[in-house]
């Protein structure tokens, strides 16, 4: 099968009802993310249809549990999930944060390139980033233990922001939370081509 039959194939099992332009940009995006990743190795996966699963799938799963405003991605790596959400919500703001300069480096360009007006891309720690306003939900995919990930942001969140946790198997971490930090919503996801426990932990401080 092509990547856009994957593609395709994938958002139908998952119900997720994406016009033509937006997979195109979706694949426009994964063929930069191939194209840069010779060179400056921003992610372990290297086989296109591989990506479409690990990447693209893996971060549209979470589309339907998360709600407008503003967000913030931590830990964007080479801008997942933040790339992927911003494509599929061109009405929501996303700020993608990491501390390496190389996987910032290429989010900016394939801004650029994308034309993505609704993203805005940040190098640097997490702890020391000072946002003009703070954000309606932050999410992050593999970039820390759940109770590192709230301790980190919490300066950034809004008053009634949540968190937002892609994780495989949290249940250990979960216990390790700050008490005044609870556990809403945990959403398990069904990747297609992945075969590996994912699931959407949304947090709140109480």
């Amino acid at each position: 099968m092509s990547l856009s039959q994957d593609l395709e194939q994938g958002c139908a099992m998952m119900q997720l009802d994406l016009s033509a332009d937006i997979q195109q940009k979706l694949l426009d995006y994964l063929q930069l993310l191939q194209k840069w990743n010779k060179v400056y190795n921003l992610t372990a996966i290297r086989q296109a249809d591989q990506m479409v699963s690990y990447h693209l799938l893996d971060s549209l799963a979470v589309l339907p549990h998360l709600w407008p405003g503003s967000w913030l991605d931590v830990g964007c790596g080479a801008g997942l999930p933040g790339v992927v959400l911003a494509i599929v919500r061109p009405d929501w703001r996303f700020t993608l944060l990491d501390s390496n300069s190389k996987k910032t480096s290429f989010v900016q360009q394939a801004v650029i390139e994308l034309g993505l007006a609704n993203i805005s891309v940040y190098c640097g720690r997490v702890e020391e980033f000072l946002a003009h306003e703070k954000f309606d939900g932050i999410i992050s995919r593999a970039f820390a233990e759940t109770a590192d990930f709230v301790q980190l942001t919490r300066h950034l969140l809004a008053e009634k922001g949540r968190w937002a946790a892609m994780k495989g198997t949290p249940d250990q971490e979960l216990q390790r939370l700050p008490g005044d930090v609870v556990v809403e919503q945990i959403i398990p996801l069904q990747v297609p081509g992945l075969d590996a426990a994912r699931c959407l932990v949304v947090l709140k401080a109480i």
